[in-house]
């Protein structure tokens, strides 16, 4: 019952989303990671950022408020100690990541495409506060093109690699056709949407408020482009908004703010998922 992403075999259409899992550790002491469909990493960049100033999560009406700052511990001690822990405990890792310039972009693809247990690569083309947090501005779809194609360079033939574009409904479509011309194998729409913190910090809203515009992007990506890999996000708490969003045509989805709430939630969606599809085979 496995499922094709572009490339990547998925036992079941359910992701982590990126960050949401923290480094698979804390995730793993509430759920098995081999059961899901595939854990995505936070965002990975070439040297070590220390995130942005507190307080970096807040909640709000139907969602949270967040400016982590992409937080994360750089490539190389990501490889040594992160990478081999996932891989140990049977996720099917796909490693998120971005860049400050191409070349950056183009190193960190071809450092892990030579990793052991890099199932893909998923682009971070949509980080609601990139240009705060020092990373490369890809807001415009030309942009974003010229990093996918730098990547794609990068990587192995047969290594997937994933685009994440922003939930924008009047650029989608475009931003979604750009990166798959430029070789990605698969669009991942969409990411926290543009938003502040109470001191004005750029940063992002996610959870159920956003849902009905993940939702919408989605549904106009698969009717421009019928023939996309695409995965769903966006504001997914349950079994009937993961199935929304696999009726809007979707072939997987990802799950991230509920984390944060019922950590179990990804794994309850997988086993629901799967036992649909059983039942449907």
């Amino acid at each position: 019952m496995s499922i094709d992403l572009g490339g990547l075999t998925l036992a079941n259409p359910v992701m982590v989303a990126s960050g949401c899992g923290g480094t698979g550790r804390e995730l793993a002491a509430y759920v098995d990671l081999a059961e899901l469909g595939a854990f995505v990493t936070r965002t990975i960049t070439l040297n070590p950022r220390a995130g942005g100033p507190v307080p970096r999560i807040l909640e709000t009406p139907s969602g949270l408020v967040h400016a982590v700052g992409l937080q994360n511990p750089g490539l190389e001690p990501f490889l040594a100690s992160e990478l081999p822990q996932l891989v140990q405990q049977g996720a099917r890792v796909v490693v998120s990541i971005a860049g400050t310039t191409l070349g950056e972009y183009a190193e960190l693809a071809r450092r892990l495409g030579r990793a052991p247990g890099v199932a893909a690569v998923e682009v971070n083309l949509s980080s609601p506060d990139a240009v705060a947090s020092g990373v490369l501005d890809v807001r415009e779809p030309f942009h974003a093109a010229n990093v996918v194609a730098a990547v794609h360079r990068e990587l192995p033939r047969g290594l997937p690699l994933l685009a994440k574009v922003r939930p924008d409904l009047i650029r989608v479509v475009e931003s979604a056709r750009t990166v798959l011309e430029a070789g990605a194998a698969a669009v991942v729409v969409g990411n926290a949407l543009p938003a502040a913190m109470p001191d004005g910090r750029p940063a992002g809203l996610s959870g159920p408020a956003i849902r009905p515009l993940a939702l919408r992007c989605v549904t106009e990506v698969r009717d421009a482009l019928p023939d996309a890999a695409i995965v769903g996000c966006g504001g997914i708490a349950d079994e009937a908004d993961a199935r929304s969003f696999l009726a809007a045509g979707a072939t997987a989805v990802q799950v991230g703010t509920a984390l944060l709430h019922d950590p179990t939630t990804a794994a309850r969606l997988a086993r629901a998922l799967t036992t649909d599809r059983e039942v449907i085979g």
